[in-house]
């Protein structure tokens, strides 16, 4: 391995790992897979290794790195990580995992990812390892011998595996790339990963689209087989499958619980969940969230006007303060992004990110058609890759805010005026 430095290989990085791609290893690439089947995984890894050696000493590879695995040796070379020397990893406490299990929704559905991969794992010795959106390792199962070996890396619970702390690894470049990624041998940042492969995949809650964590699968690297990746889509299925069930025996509960008292409440209402969703609706137009419910401030719902939250059981009930078909908000961009909804005595004011007032701008403008996450992704990030991350900011914006965005597409609820106050200009009283 060569010990050229991080800032010595950087000025070469561009010509190394994202010039053209000689034409003799030119490949259809139809997966995130990193073998095809009838791969020699002996052959391949030692080919990855020449690759990895090539690109971190500045020199042309034999062949250029996947395009995924480039991407993120760039991120971790920036980083100023250093692949012949891991960096430290310090676990969490067994306390703060235990927390972060009991806070993280992929407890309700860990048991089935056991059941699906763990009795495999024993079988086929890899590890099935479940991260929260942070990367930490909540829950590690699989052959005892694999489980002994990745310790001697860190790869543990309570552990950090993003790339900013272990370099290009399957957890990490999911994360960061919000996308499954397989990764085989020295397609690792870090040389003492290389002997591994991990396979990871993203799982979103199938209600919010909020990133709830990763599913990885990891084992020597000679015992990689195609079949991983297909194994990993189906877990990662199953539990988003398995949380959109639990959603609806959650609100099913609620309004078993809440019927006696909706019996005897007239004139327009919703009863919520504490995220928002909607678990019964009268007098109102269907929809499927509102902005989450607090005791101590009225909320914006289209339909309703402004309303005042009541604790009921295990949820809310939203009934209007006073009638008011249309919410009439400011956008005030004159300083850090903050929404104001006009009203007496008192506006509703909420502070926003500078992503979520660009999506509100964006949405603004384009009026009753609204926008697709198509057309969001290439008007915020120039392309349409960033699908994913579109859904998940605005699954964001509409937690905080509520029904004020709609979904399919997503633009400005009925009965929402938004007026956009650009920088240096005052805001009306």
């Amino acid at each position: 391995m060569s010990s050229t430095s991080p800032e010595a290989w950087r000025g070469k990085r561009c010509s190394v790992l994202h010039g053209p791609r000689p034409a003799e290893v030119e490949v259809d690439v139809t997966s995130y897979s990193a073998i095809a089947p009838g791969t020699d995984l002996s052959d391949h890894a030692r080919v990855l290794t020449r690759v990895h050696d090539a690109v971190l000493a500045g020199d042309r590879p034999p062949v250029r790195p996947r395009g995924v695995v480039a991407r993120s040796w760039s991120r971790a070379l920036d980083l100023g990580l250093d692949a012949s020397r891991p960096s430290a990893r310090e676990p969490l406490p067994f306390a703060a995992v235990e927390q972060r299990r009991r806070q993280s929704p992929l407890s309700l559905v860990v048991d089935e990812l056991r059941q699906v991969l763990v009795s495999v794992a024993d079988a086929s010795s890899f590890l099935m390892v479940v991260t929260d959106a942070d990367g930490i390792i909540l829950w590690r199962e699989g052959s005892p011998r694999v489980r002994l070996r990745a310790d001697s890396l860190g790869f543990m619970e309570g552990a950090r595996w993003t790339e900013a702390t272990v370099g290009t690894n399957a957890i990490g470049t999911a994360l960061a790339e919000a996308a499954p990624v397989q990764l085989f041998s020295a397609e690792h940042f870090e040389q003492a990963q290389h002997p591994w492969y991990c396979t990871a995949a993203p799982i979103h809650h199938p209600v919010s689209g909020e990133l709830l964590g990763v599913v990885d699968v990891s084992g020597p690297a000679l015992t990689l087989h195609p079949v991983i990746a297909a194994l990993v889509e189906s877990a990662v299925k199953l539990a988003e499958s398995r949380l959109w069930r639990h959603h609806e025996h959650r609100l099913e509960r609620l309004r078993q619980s809440a019927r006696g008292v909706l019996d005897t409440v007239h004139g327009p209402l919703l009863l919520v969940d504490d995220h928002g969703w909607v678990a019964h609706q009268s007098g109102i137009g269907a929809r499927d969230r509102v902005e989450v419910p607090r005791a101590d401030r009225l909320i914006a719902v289209p339909g309703l006007g402004l309303c005042a939250p009541e604790r009921l059981g295990e949820g809310w009930l939203i009934r209007p303060r006073e009638v008011r078909e249309d919410i009439v908000a400011d956008l005030d961009l004159t300083g850090p992004p903050v929404l104001r909804l006009r009203s007496d005595p008192e506006p509703w004011v909420t502070p926003m990110t500078q992503r979520h007032a660009d999506v509100l701008v964006l949405l603004q403008r384009a009026g009753r058609a609204g926008m697709t996450a198509a057309q969001l992704s290439t008007a915020i990030f120039g392309d349409e890759e960033h699908c994913v991350t579109v859904r998940a900011e605005v699954s964001r914006l509409r937690k905080a805010i509520g029904g004020l965005v709609t979904t399919s597409p997503y633009r400005l609820a009925d009965g929402v005026k938004l007026s956009v106050v650009p920088p240096d200009v005052p805001v009306r009283g």
